[in-house]
């Protein structure tokens, strides 16, 4: 089943959170990465008769978990991330301090994700991939040609290695691992910026080129 997507750029770091809507009689939705402005979410999800099933987060940093725990609370739905994101996860308060900004309430992860799984729900199966290198546990969400790929690749560019549990040569496993493993034509939504295309991330991404040459 093919989901609607909707993106909502959220929170003084601008980044997307996608909400995808399912064609099922339950009207099923997931959260993608809810960063921040949890009100706006929810009326984003109500306006449209929408059901969230679950929120599934490719990373752990601050501007994309912000929202999770009051739409947890609000919807009674579960929560997944890598179990390799836990010191990130772990860390969202004093990270919130060192921005300036006031640390929300510290989600509790509900499912723990080991590397390559397979979500499935009633409505869609998840192919999860995993892609450190930005961060220790970070992950890309596949739906049909569609790839969620947080900070891990952006249009024209990669998610940064600099913070703390970030690795430029795991990184580039990564990138290699999703130019040998996803199909060309699959639409990348990532956590900030447009979407695009691998073939075009392969064509013109200064960072996969070198890597589509080897």
């Amino acid at each position: 089943m093919i989901p609607t997507v909707i993106t909502a750029v959220v929170g003084p770091f601008e980044e997307n959170c996608y909400l995808l809507g399912f064609d099922d009689p339950e009207r099923s939705a997931l959260i993608v990465d809810p960063g921040a402005e949890s009100q706006r979410l929810s009326q984003e999800l109500d306006s449209r008769s929408w059901k969230p099933k679950a929120i599934l987060n490719t990373h752990g940093h601050l501007d994309h978990i912000g929202a999770v725990a009051e739409l947890q609370d609000q919807y009674r739905i579960p929560f997944y991330l890598q179990k390799d994101e836990q010191p990130v996860l772990e860390h969202y308060p004093d990270t919130c301090r060192m921005f300036g900004l006031n640390p929300g309430k510290l989600p509790v992860v509900d499912q723990w994700l080991d590397g390559d799984d397979l979500i499935r729900f009633s409505f869609c199966e998840i192919r999860v991939l995993s892609t450190p290198g930005h961060t220790p546990g970070g992950c890309i969400y596949c739906v049909n040609h569609m790839g969620f790929t947080g900070d891990t690749i952006f249009a024209g560019s990669v998610g940064r290695t600099d913070l703390p549990g970030g690795n430029t040569t795991t990184l580039n496993s990564s990138l290699a691992r999703i130019i040998r493993d996803l199909p060309e034509d699959t639409v990348l939504y990532p956590g900030h910026g447009p979407q695009t295309t691998l073939k075009e991330e392969k064509r013109q991404n200064p960072f996969l080129r070198p890597l589509v040459l080897q």
